[in-house]
């Protein structure tokens, strides 16, 4: 009796379980699929966090407050002369600057600068200390962030780097020195910090990201001469009137950049700032040899160059396609001894065809004093070819009344 109930129950727990795994594998095959099973792939690992914890903007507040106390303000006392149209009637007609004369004047200037080094260096931009060409700077004020004033005397300056170094000239105690980042090793898109005192407005912190790399800018002087610095860092953190010199820092409070320049009115978010690496090679030069350095050379022609216009067509008669206006040549300039005048046309340089005054400012930028260049010119309604023996772009200071030369006005 005993063996007649068991069997039933026994064969009754088998078939239950039976159907019991035969549901969990049901039950399995429909609801992991979508986790493990095609076309899904298994979840990844998460990546192993960075160092620095916090959120970026955590990091972000931590940087500033590390680097600011090391970020000054630099006011400049410049004297100088300023460029003075004596033709008002011409400026007007032509929508630029005609013949002139260079007035003295004295003028307050500003910028940024941060400490760098054991041995107290200020960092700065040249341009910053040495506004204007021909002008002489006579003081040279640091402003610390607790307002602090110190006079600081020029060390050294690369003009064509435009960078310079300051020393604080009455002992004073300086904040810590920031370090150097390595530019070579910057990602595209990464977070940049810029500090400084734009429009005099000091420790100003502004953030964007790290836009390009190995722009090539003409910066425009305050004197209206202009300069191509090349390599250039490119980022969207705004940089103002003033940021020149100032840091620009990466989220660990490292600097990445000196600010320089910006694209000017024609667009915005668009900055420029020297790369670490020039910077540590430029300033490790200047330690080792203190003065001015120059750029190399630039060749002169000796004319104020502009788009062709329908006034300035109307004036001259000039019926025909292409071409660049000369508005001014210098006296004594290669471009006087070749005979161009102001009311010609150049067409041609080299063989080239130009129709845009930037671009052959540019082509004569590229060659060097000494280069013999052939000229095809339009003149008084007839074409002729000008042999010019180009020489040495004179400093501003030495042009008597005359504009700076081989420039492409607005």
């Amino acid at each position: 009796m005993l063996r007649q109930r068991i069997l039933p129950a026994a064969i009754i727990g088998l078939t239950g379980a039976i159907i019991g795994s035969f549901l969990m594998m049901l039950y399995a095959s429909t609801h992991f699929v979508a986790v493990t099973g095609p076309p899904h792939d298994p979840p990844a690992a998460a990546a192993a966090p960075l160092s620095n914890s916090g959120s970026d903007q955590e990091r972000i507040i931590s940087a500033v407050k590390r680097v600011k106390p090391s970020v000054v303000a630099i006011d400049v006392s410049v004297n100088g002369r300023q460029y003075i149209p004596v033709d008002p009637i011409m400026q007007q007609f032509f929508g630029q600057q005609g013949p002139g004369v260079l007035q003295p004047y004295s003028a307050k200037d500003s910028g940024s600068g941060f400490v760098y080094g054991s041995q107290g260096y200020i960092v700065t931009n040249a341009h910053v200390v040495r506004p204007i060409p021909g002008a002489q700077t006579t003081s040279i004020t640091i402003v610390f962030p607790n307002g602090e004033k110190a006079p600081a005397r020029l060390v050294a300056a690369n003009v064509g780097a435009d960078l310079a170094l300051l020393k604080v000239t009455d002992g004073h105690h300086l904040p810590a020195s920031l370090a150097l980042a390595d530019s070579d090793k910057l990602e595209q898109g990464q977070w940049a910090i810029a500090i400084g005192e734009p429009y005099e407005l000091q420790q100003s912190v502004t953030v964007g990201v790290v836009s390009a790399f190995d722009r090539s800018e003409p910066i425009q002087t305050e004197s209206g001469a202009s300069m191509t610095f090349k390599g250039l860092l490119q980022t969207s953190a705004p940089i103002n009137f003033g940021n020149s010199g100032g840091p620009l820092i990466d989220m660990n409070g490292n600097v990445i950049g000196v600010n320089q320049s910006t694209l000017g009115g024609r667009a915005q978010g668009i900055g420029f700032a020297i790369p670490s690496n020039t910077v540590k090679r430029v300033v490790d030069q200047m330690i080792a040899h203190p003065g001015i350095t120059q750029p190399p050379a630039e060749a002169f022609m000796g004319v104020e160059l502009q788009s062709v216009s329908s006034g300035f067509r109307n004036q001259t008669n000039y019926k025909g396609q292409g071409g660049v206006a000369v508005i001014q040549v210098v006296s004594g300039s290669p471009a006087d001894s070749a005979g161009i005048q102001p009311g010609d046309v150049i067409l041609k340089l080299n063989g080239k065809d130009y129709s845009d005054g930037n671009a052959l400012s540019t082509a004569i930028g590229k060659l060097r004093p000494g280069d013999h260049v052939s000229v095809e010119v339009w003149s008084q309604g007839s074409k002729r070819l000008a042999q010019v023996t180009l020489g040495a772009k004179p400093d501003l200071g030495q042009q008597g009344d005359q504009q700076p030369p081989d420039q492409q006005q607005p």
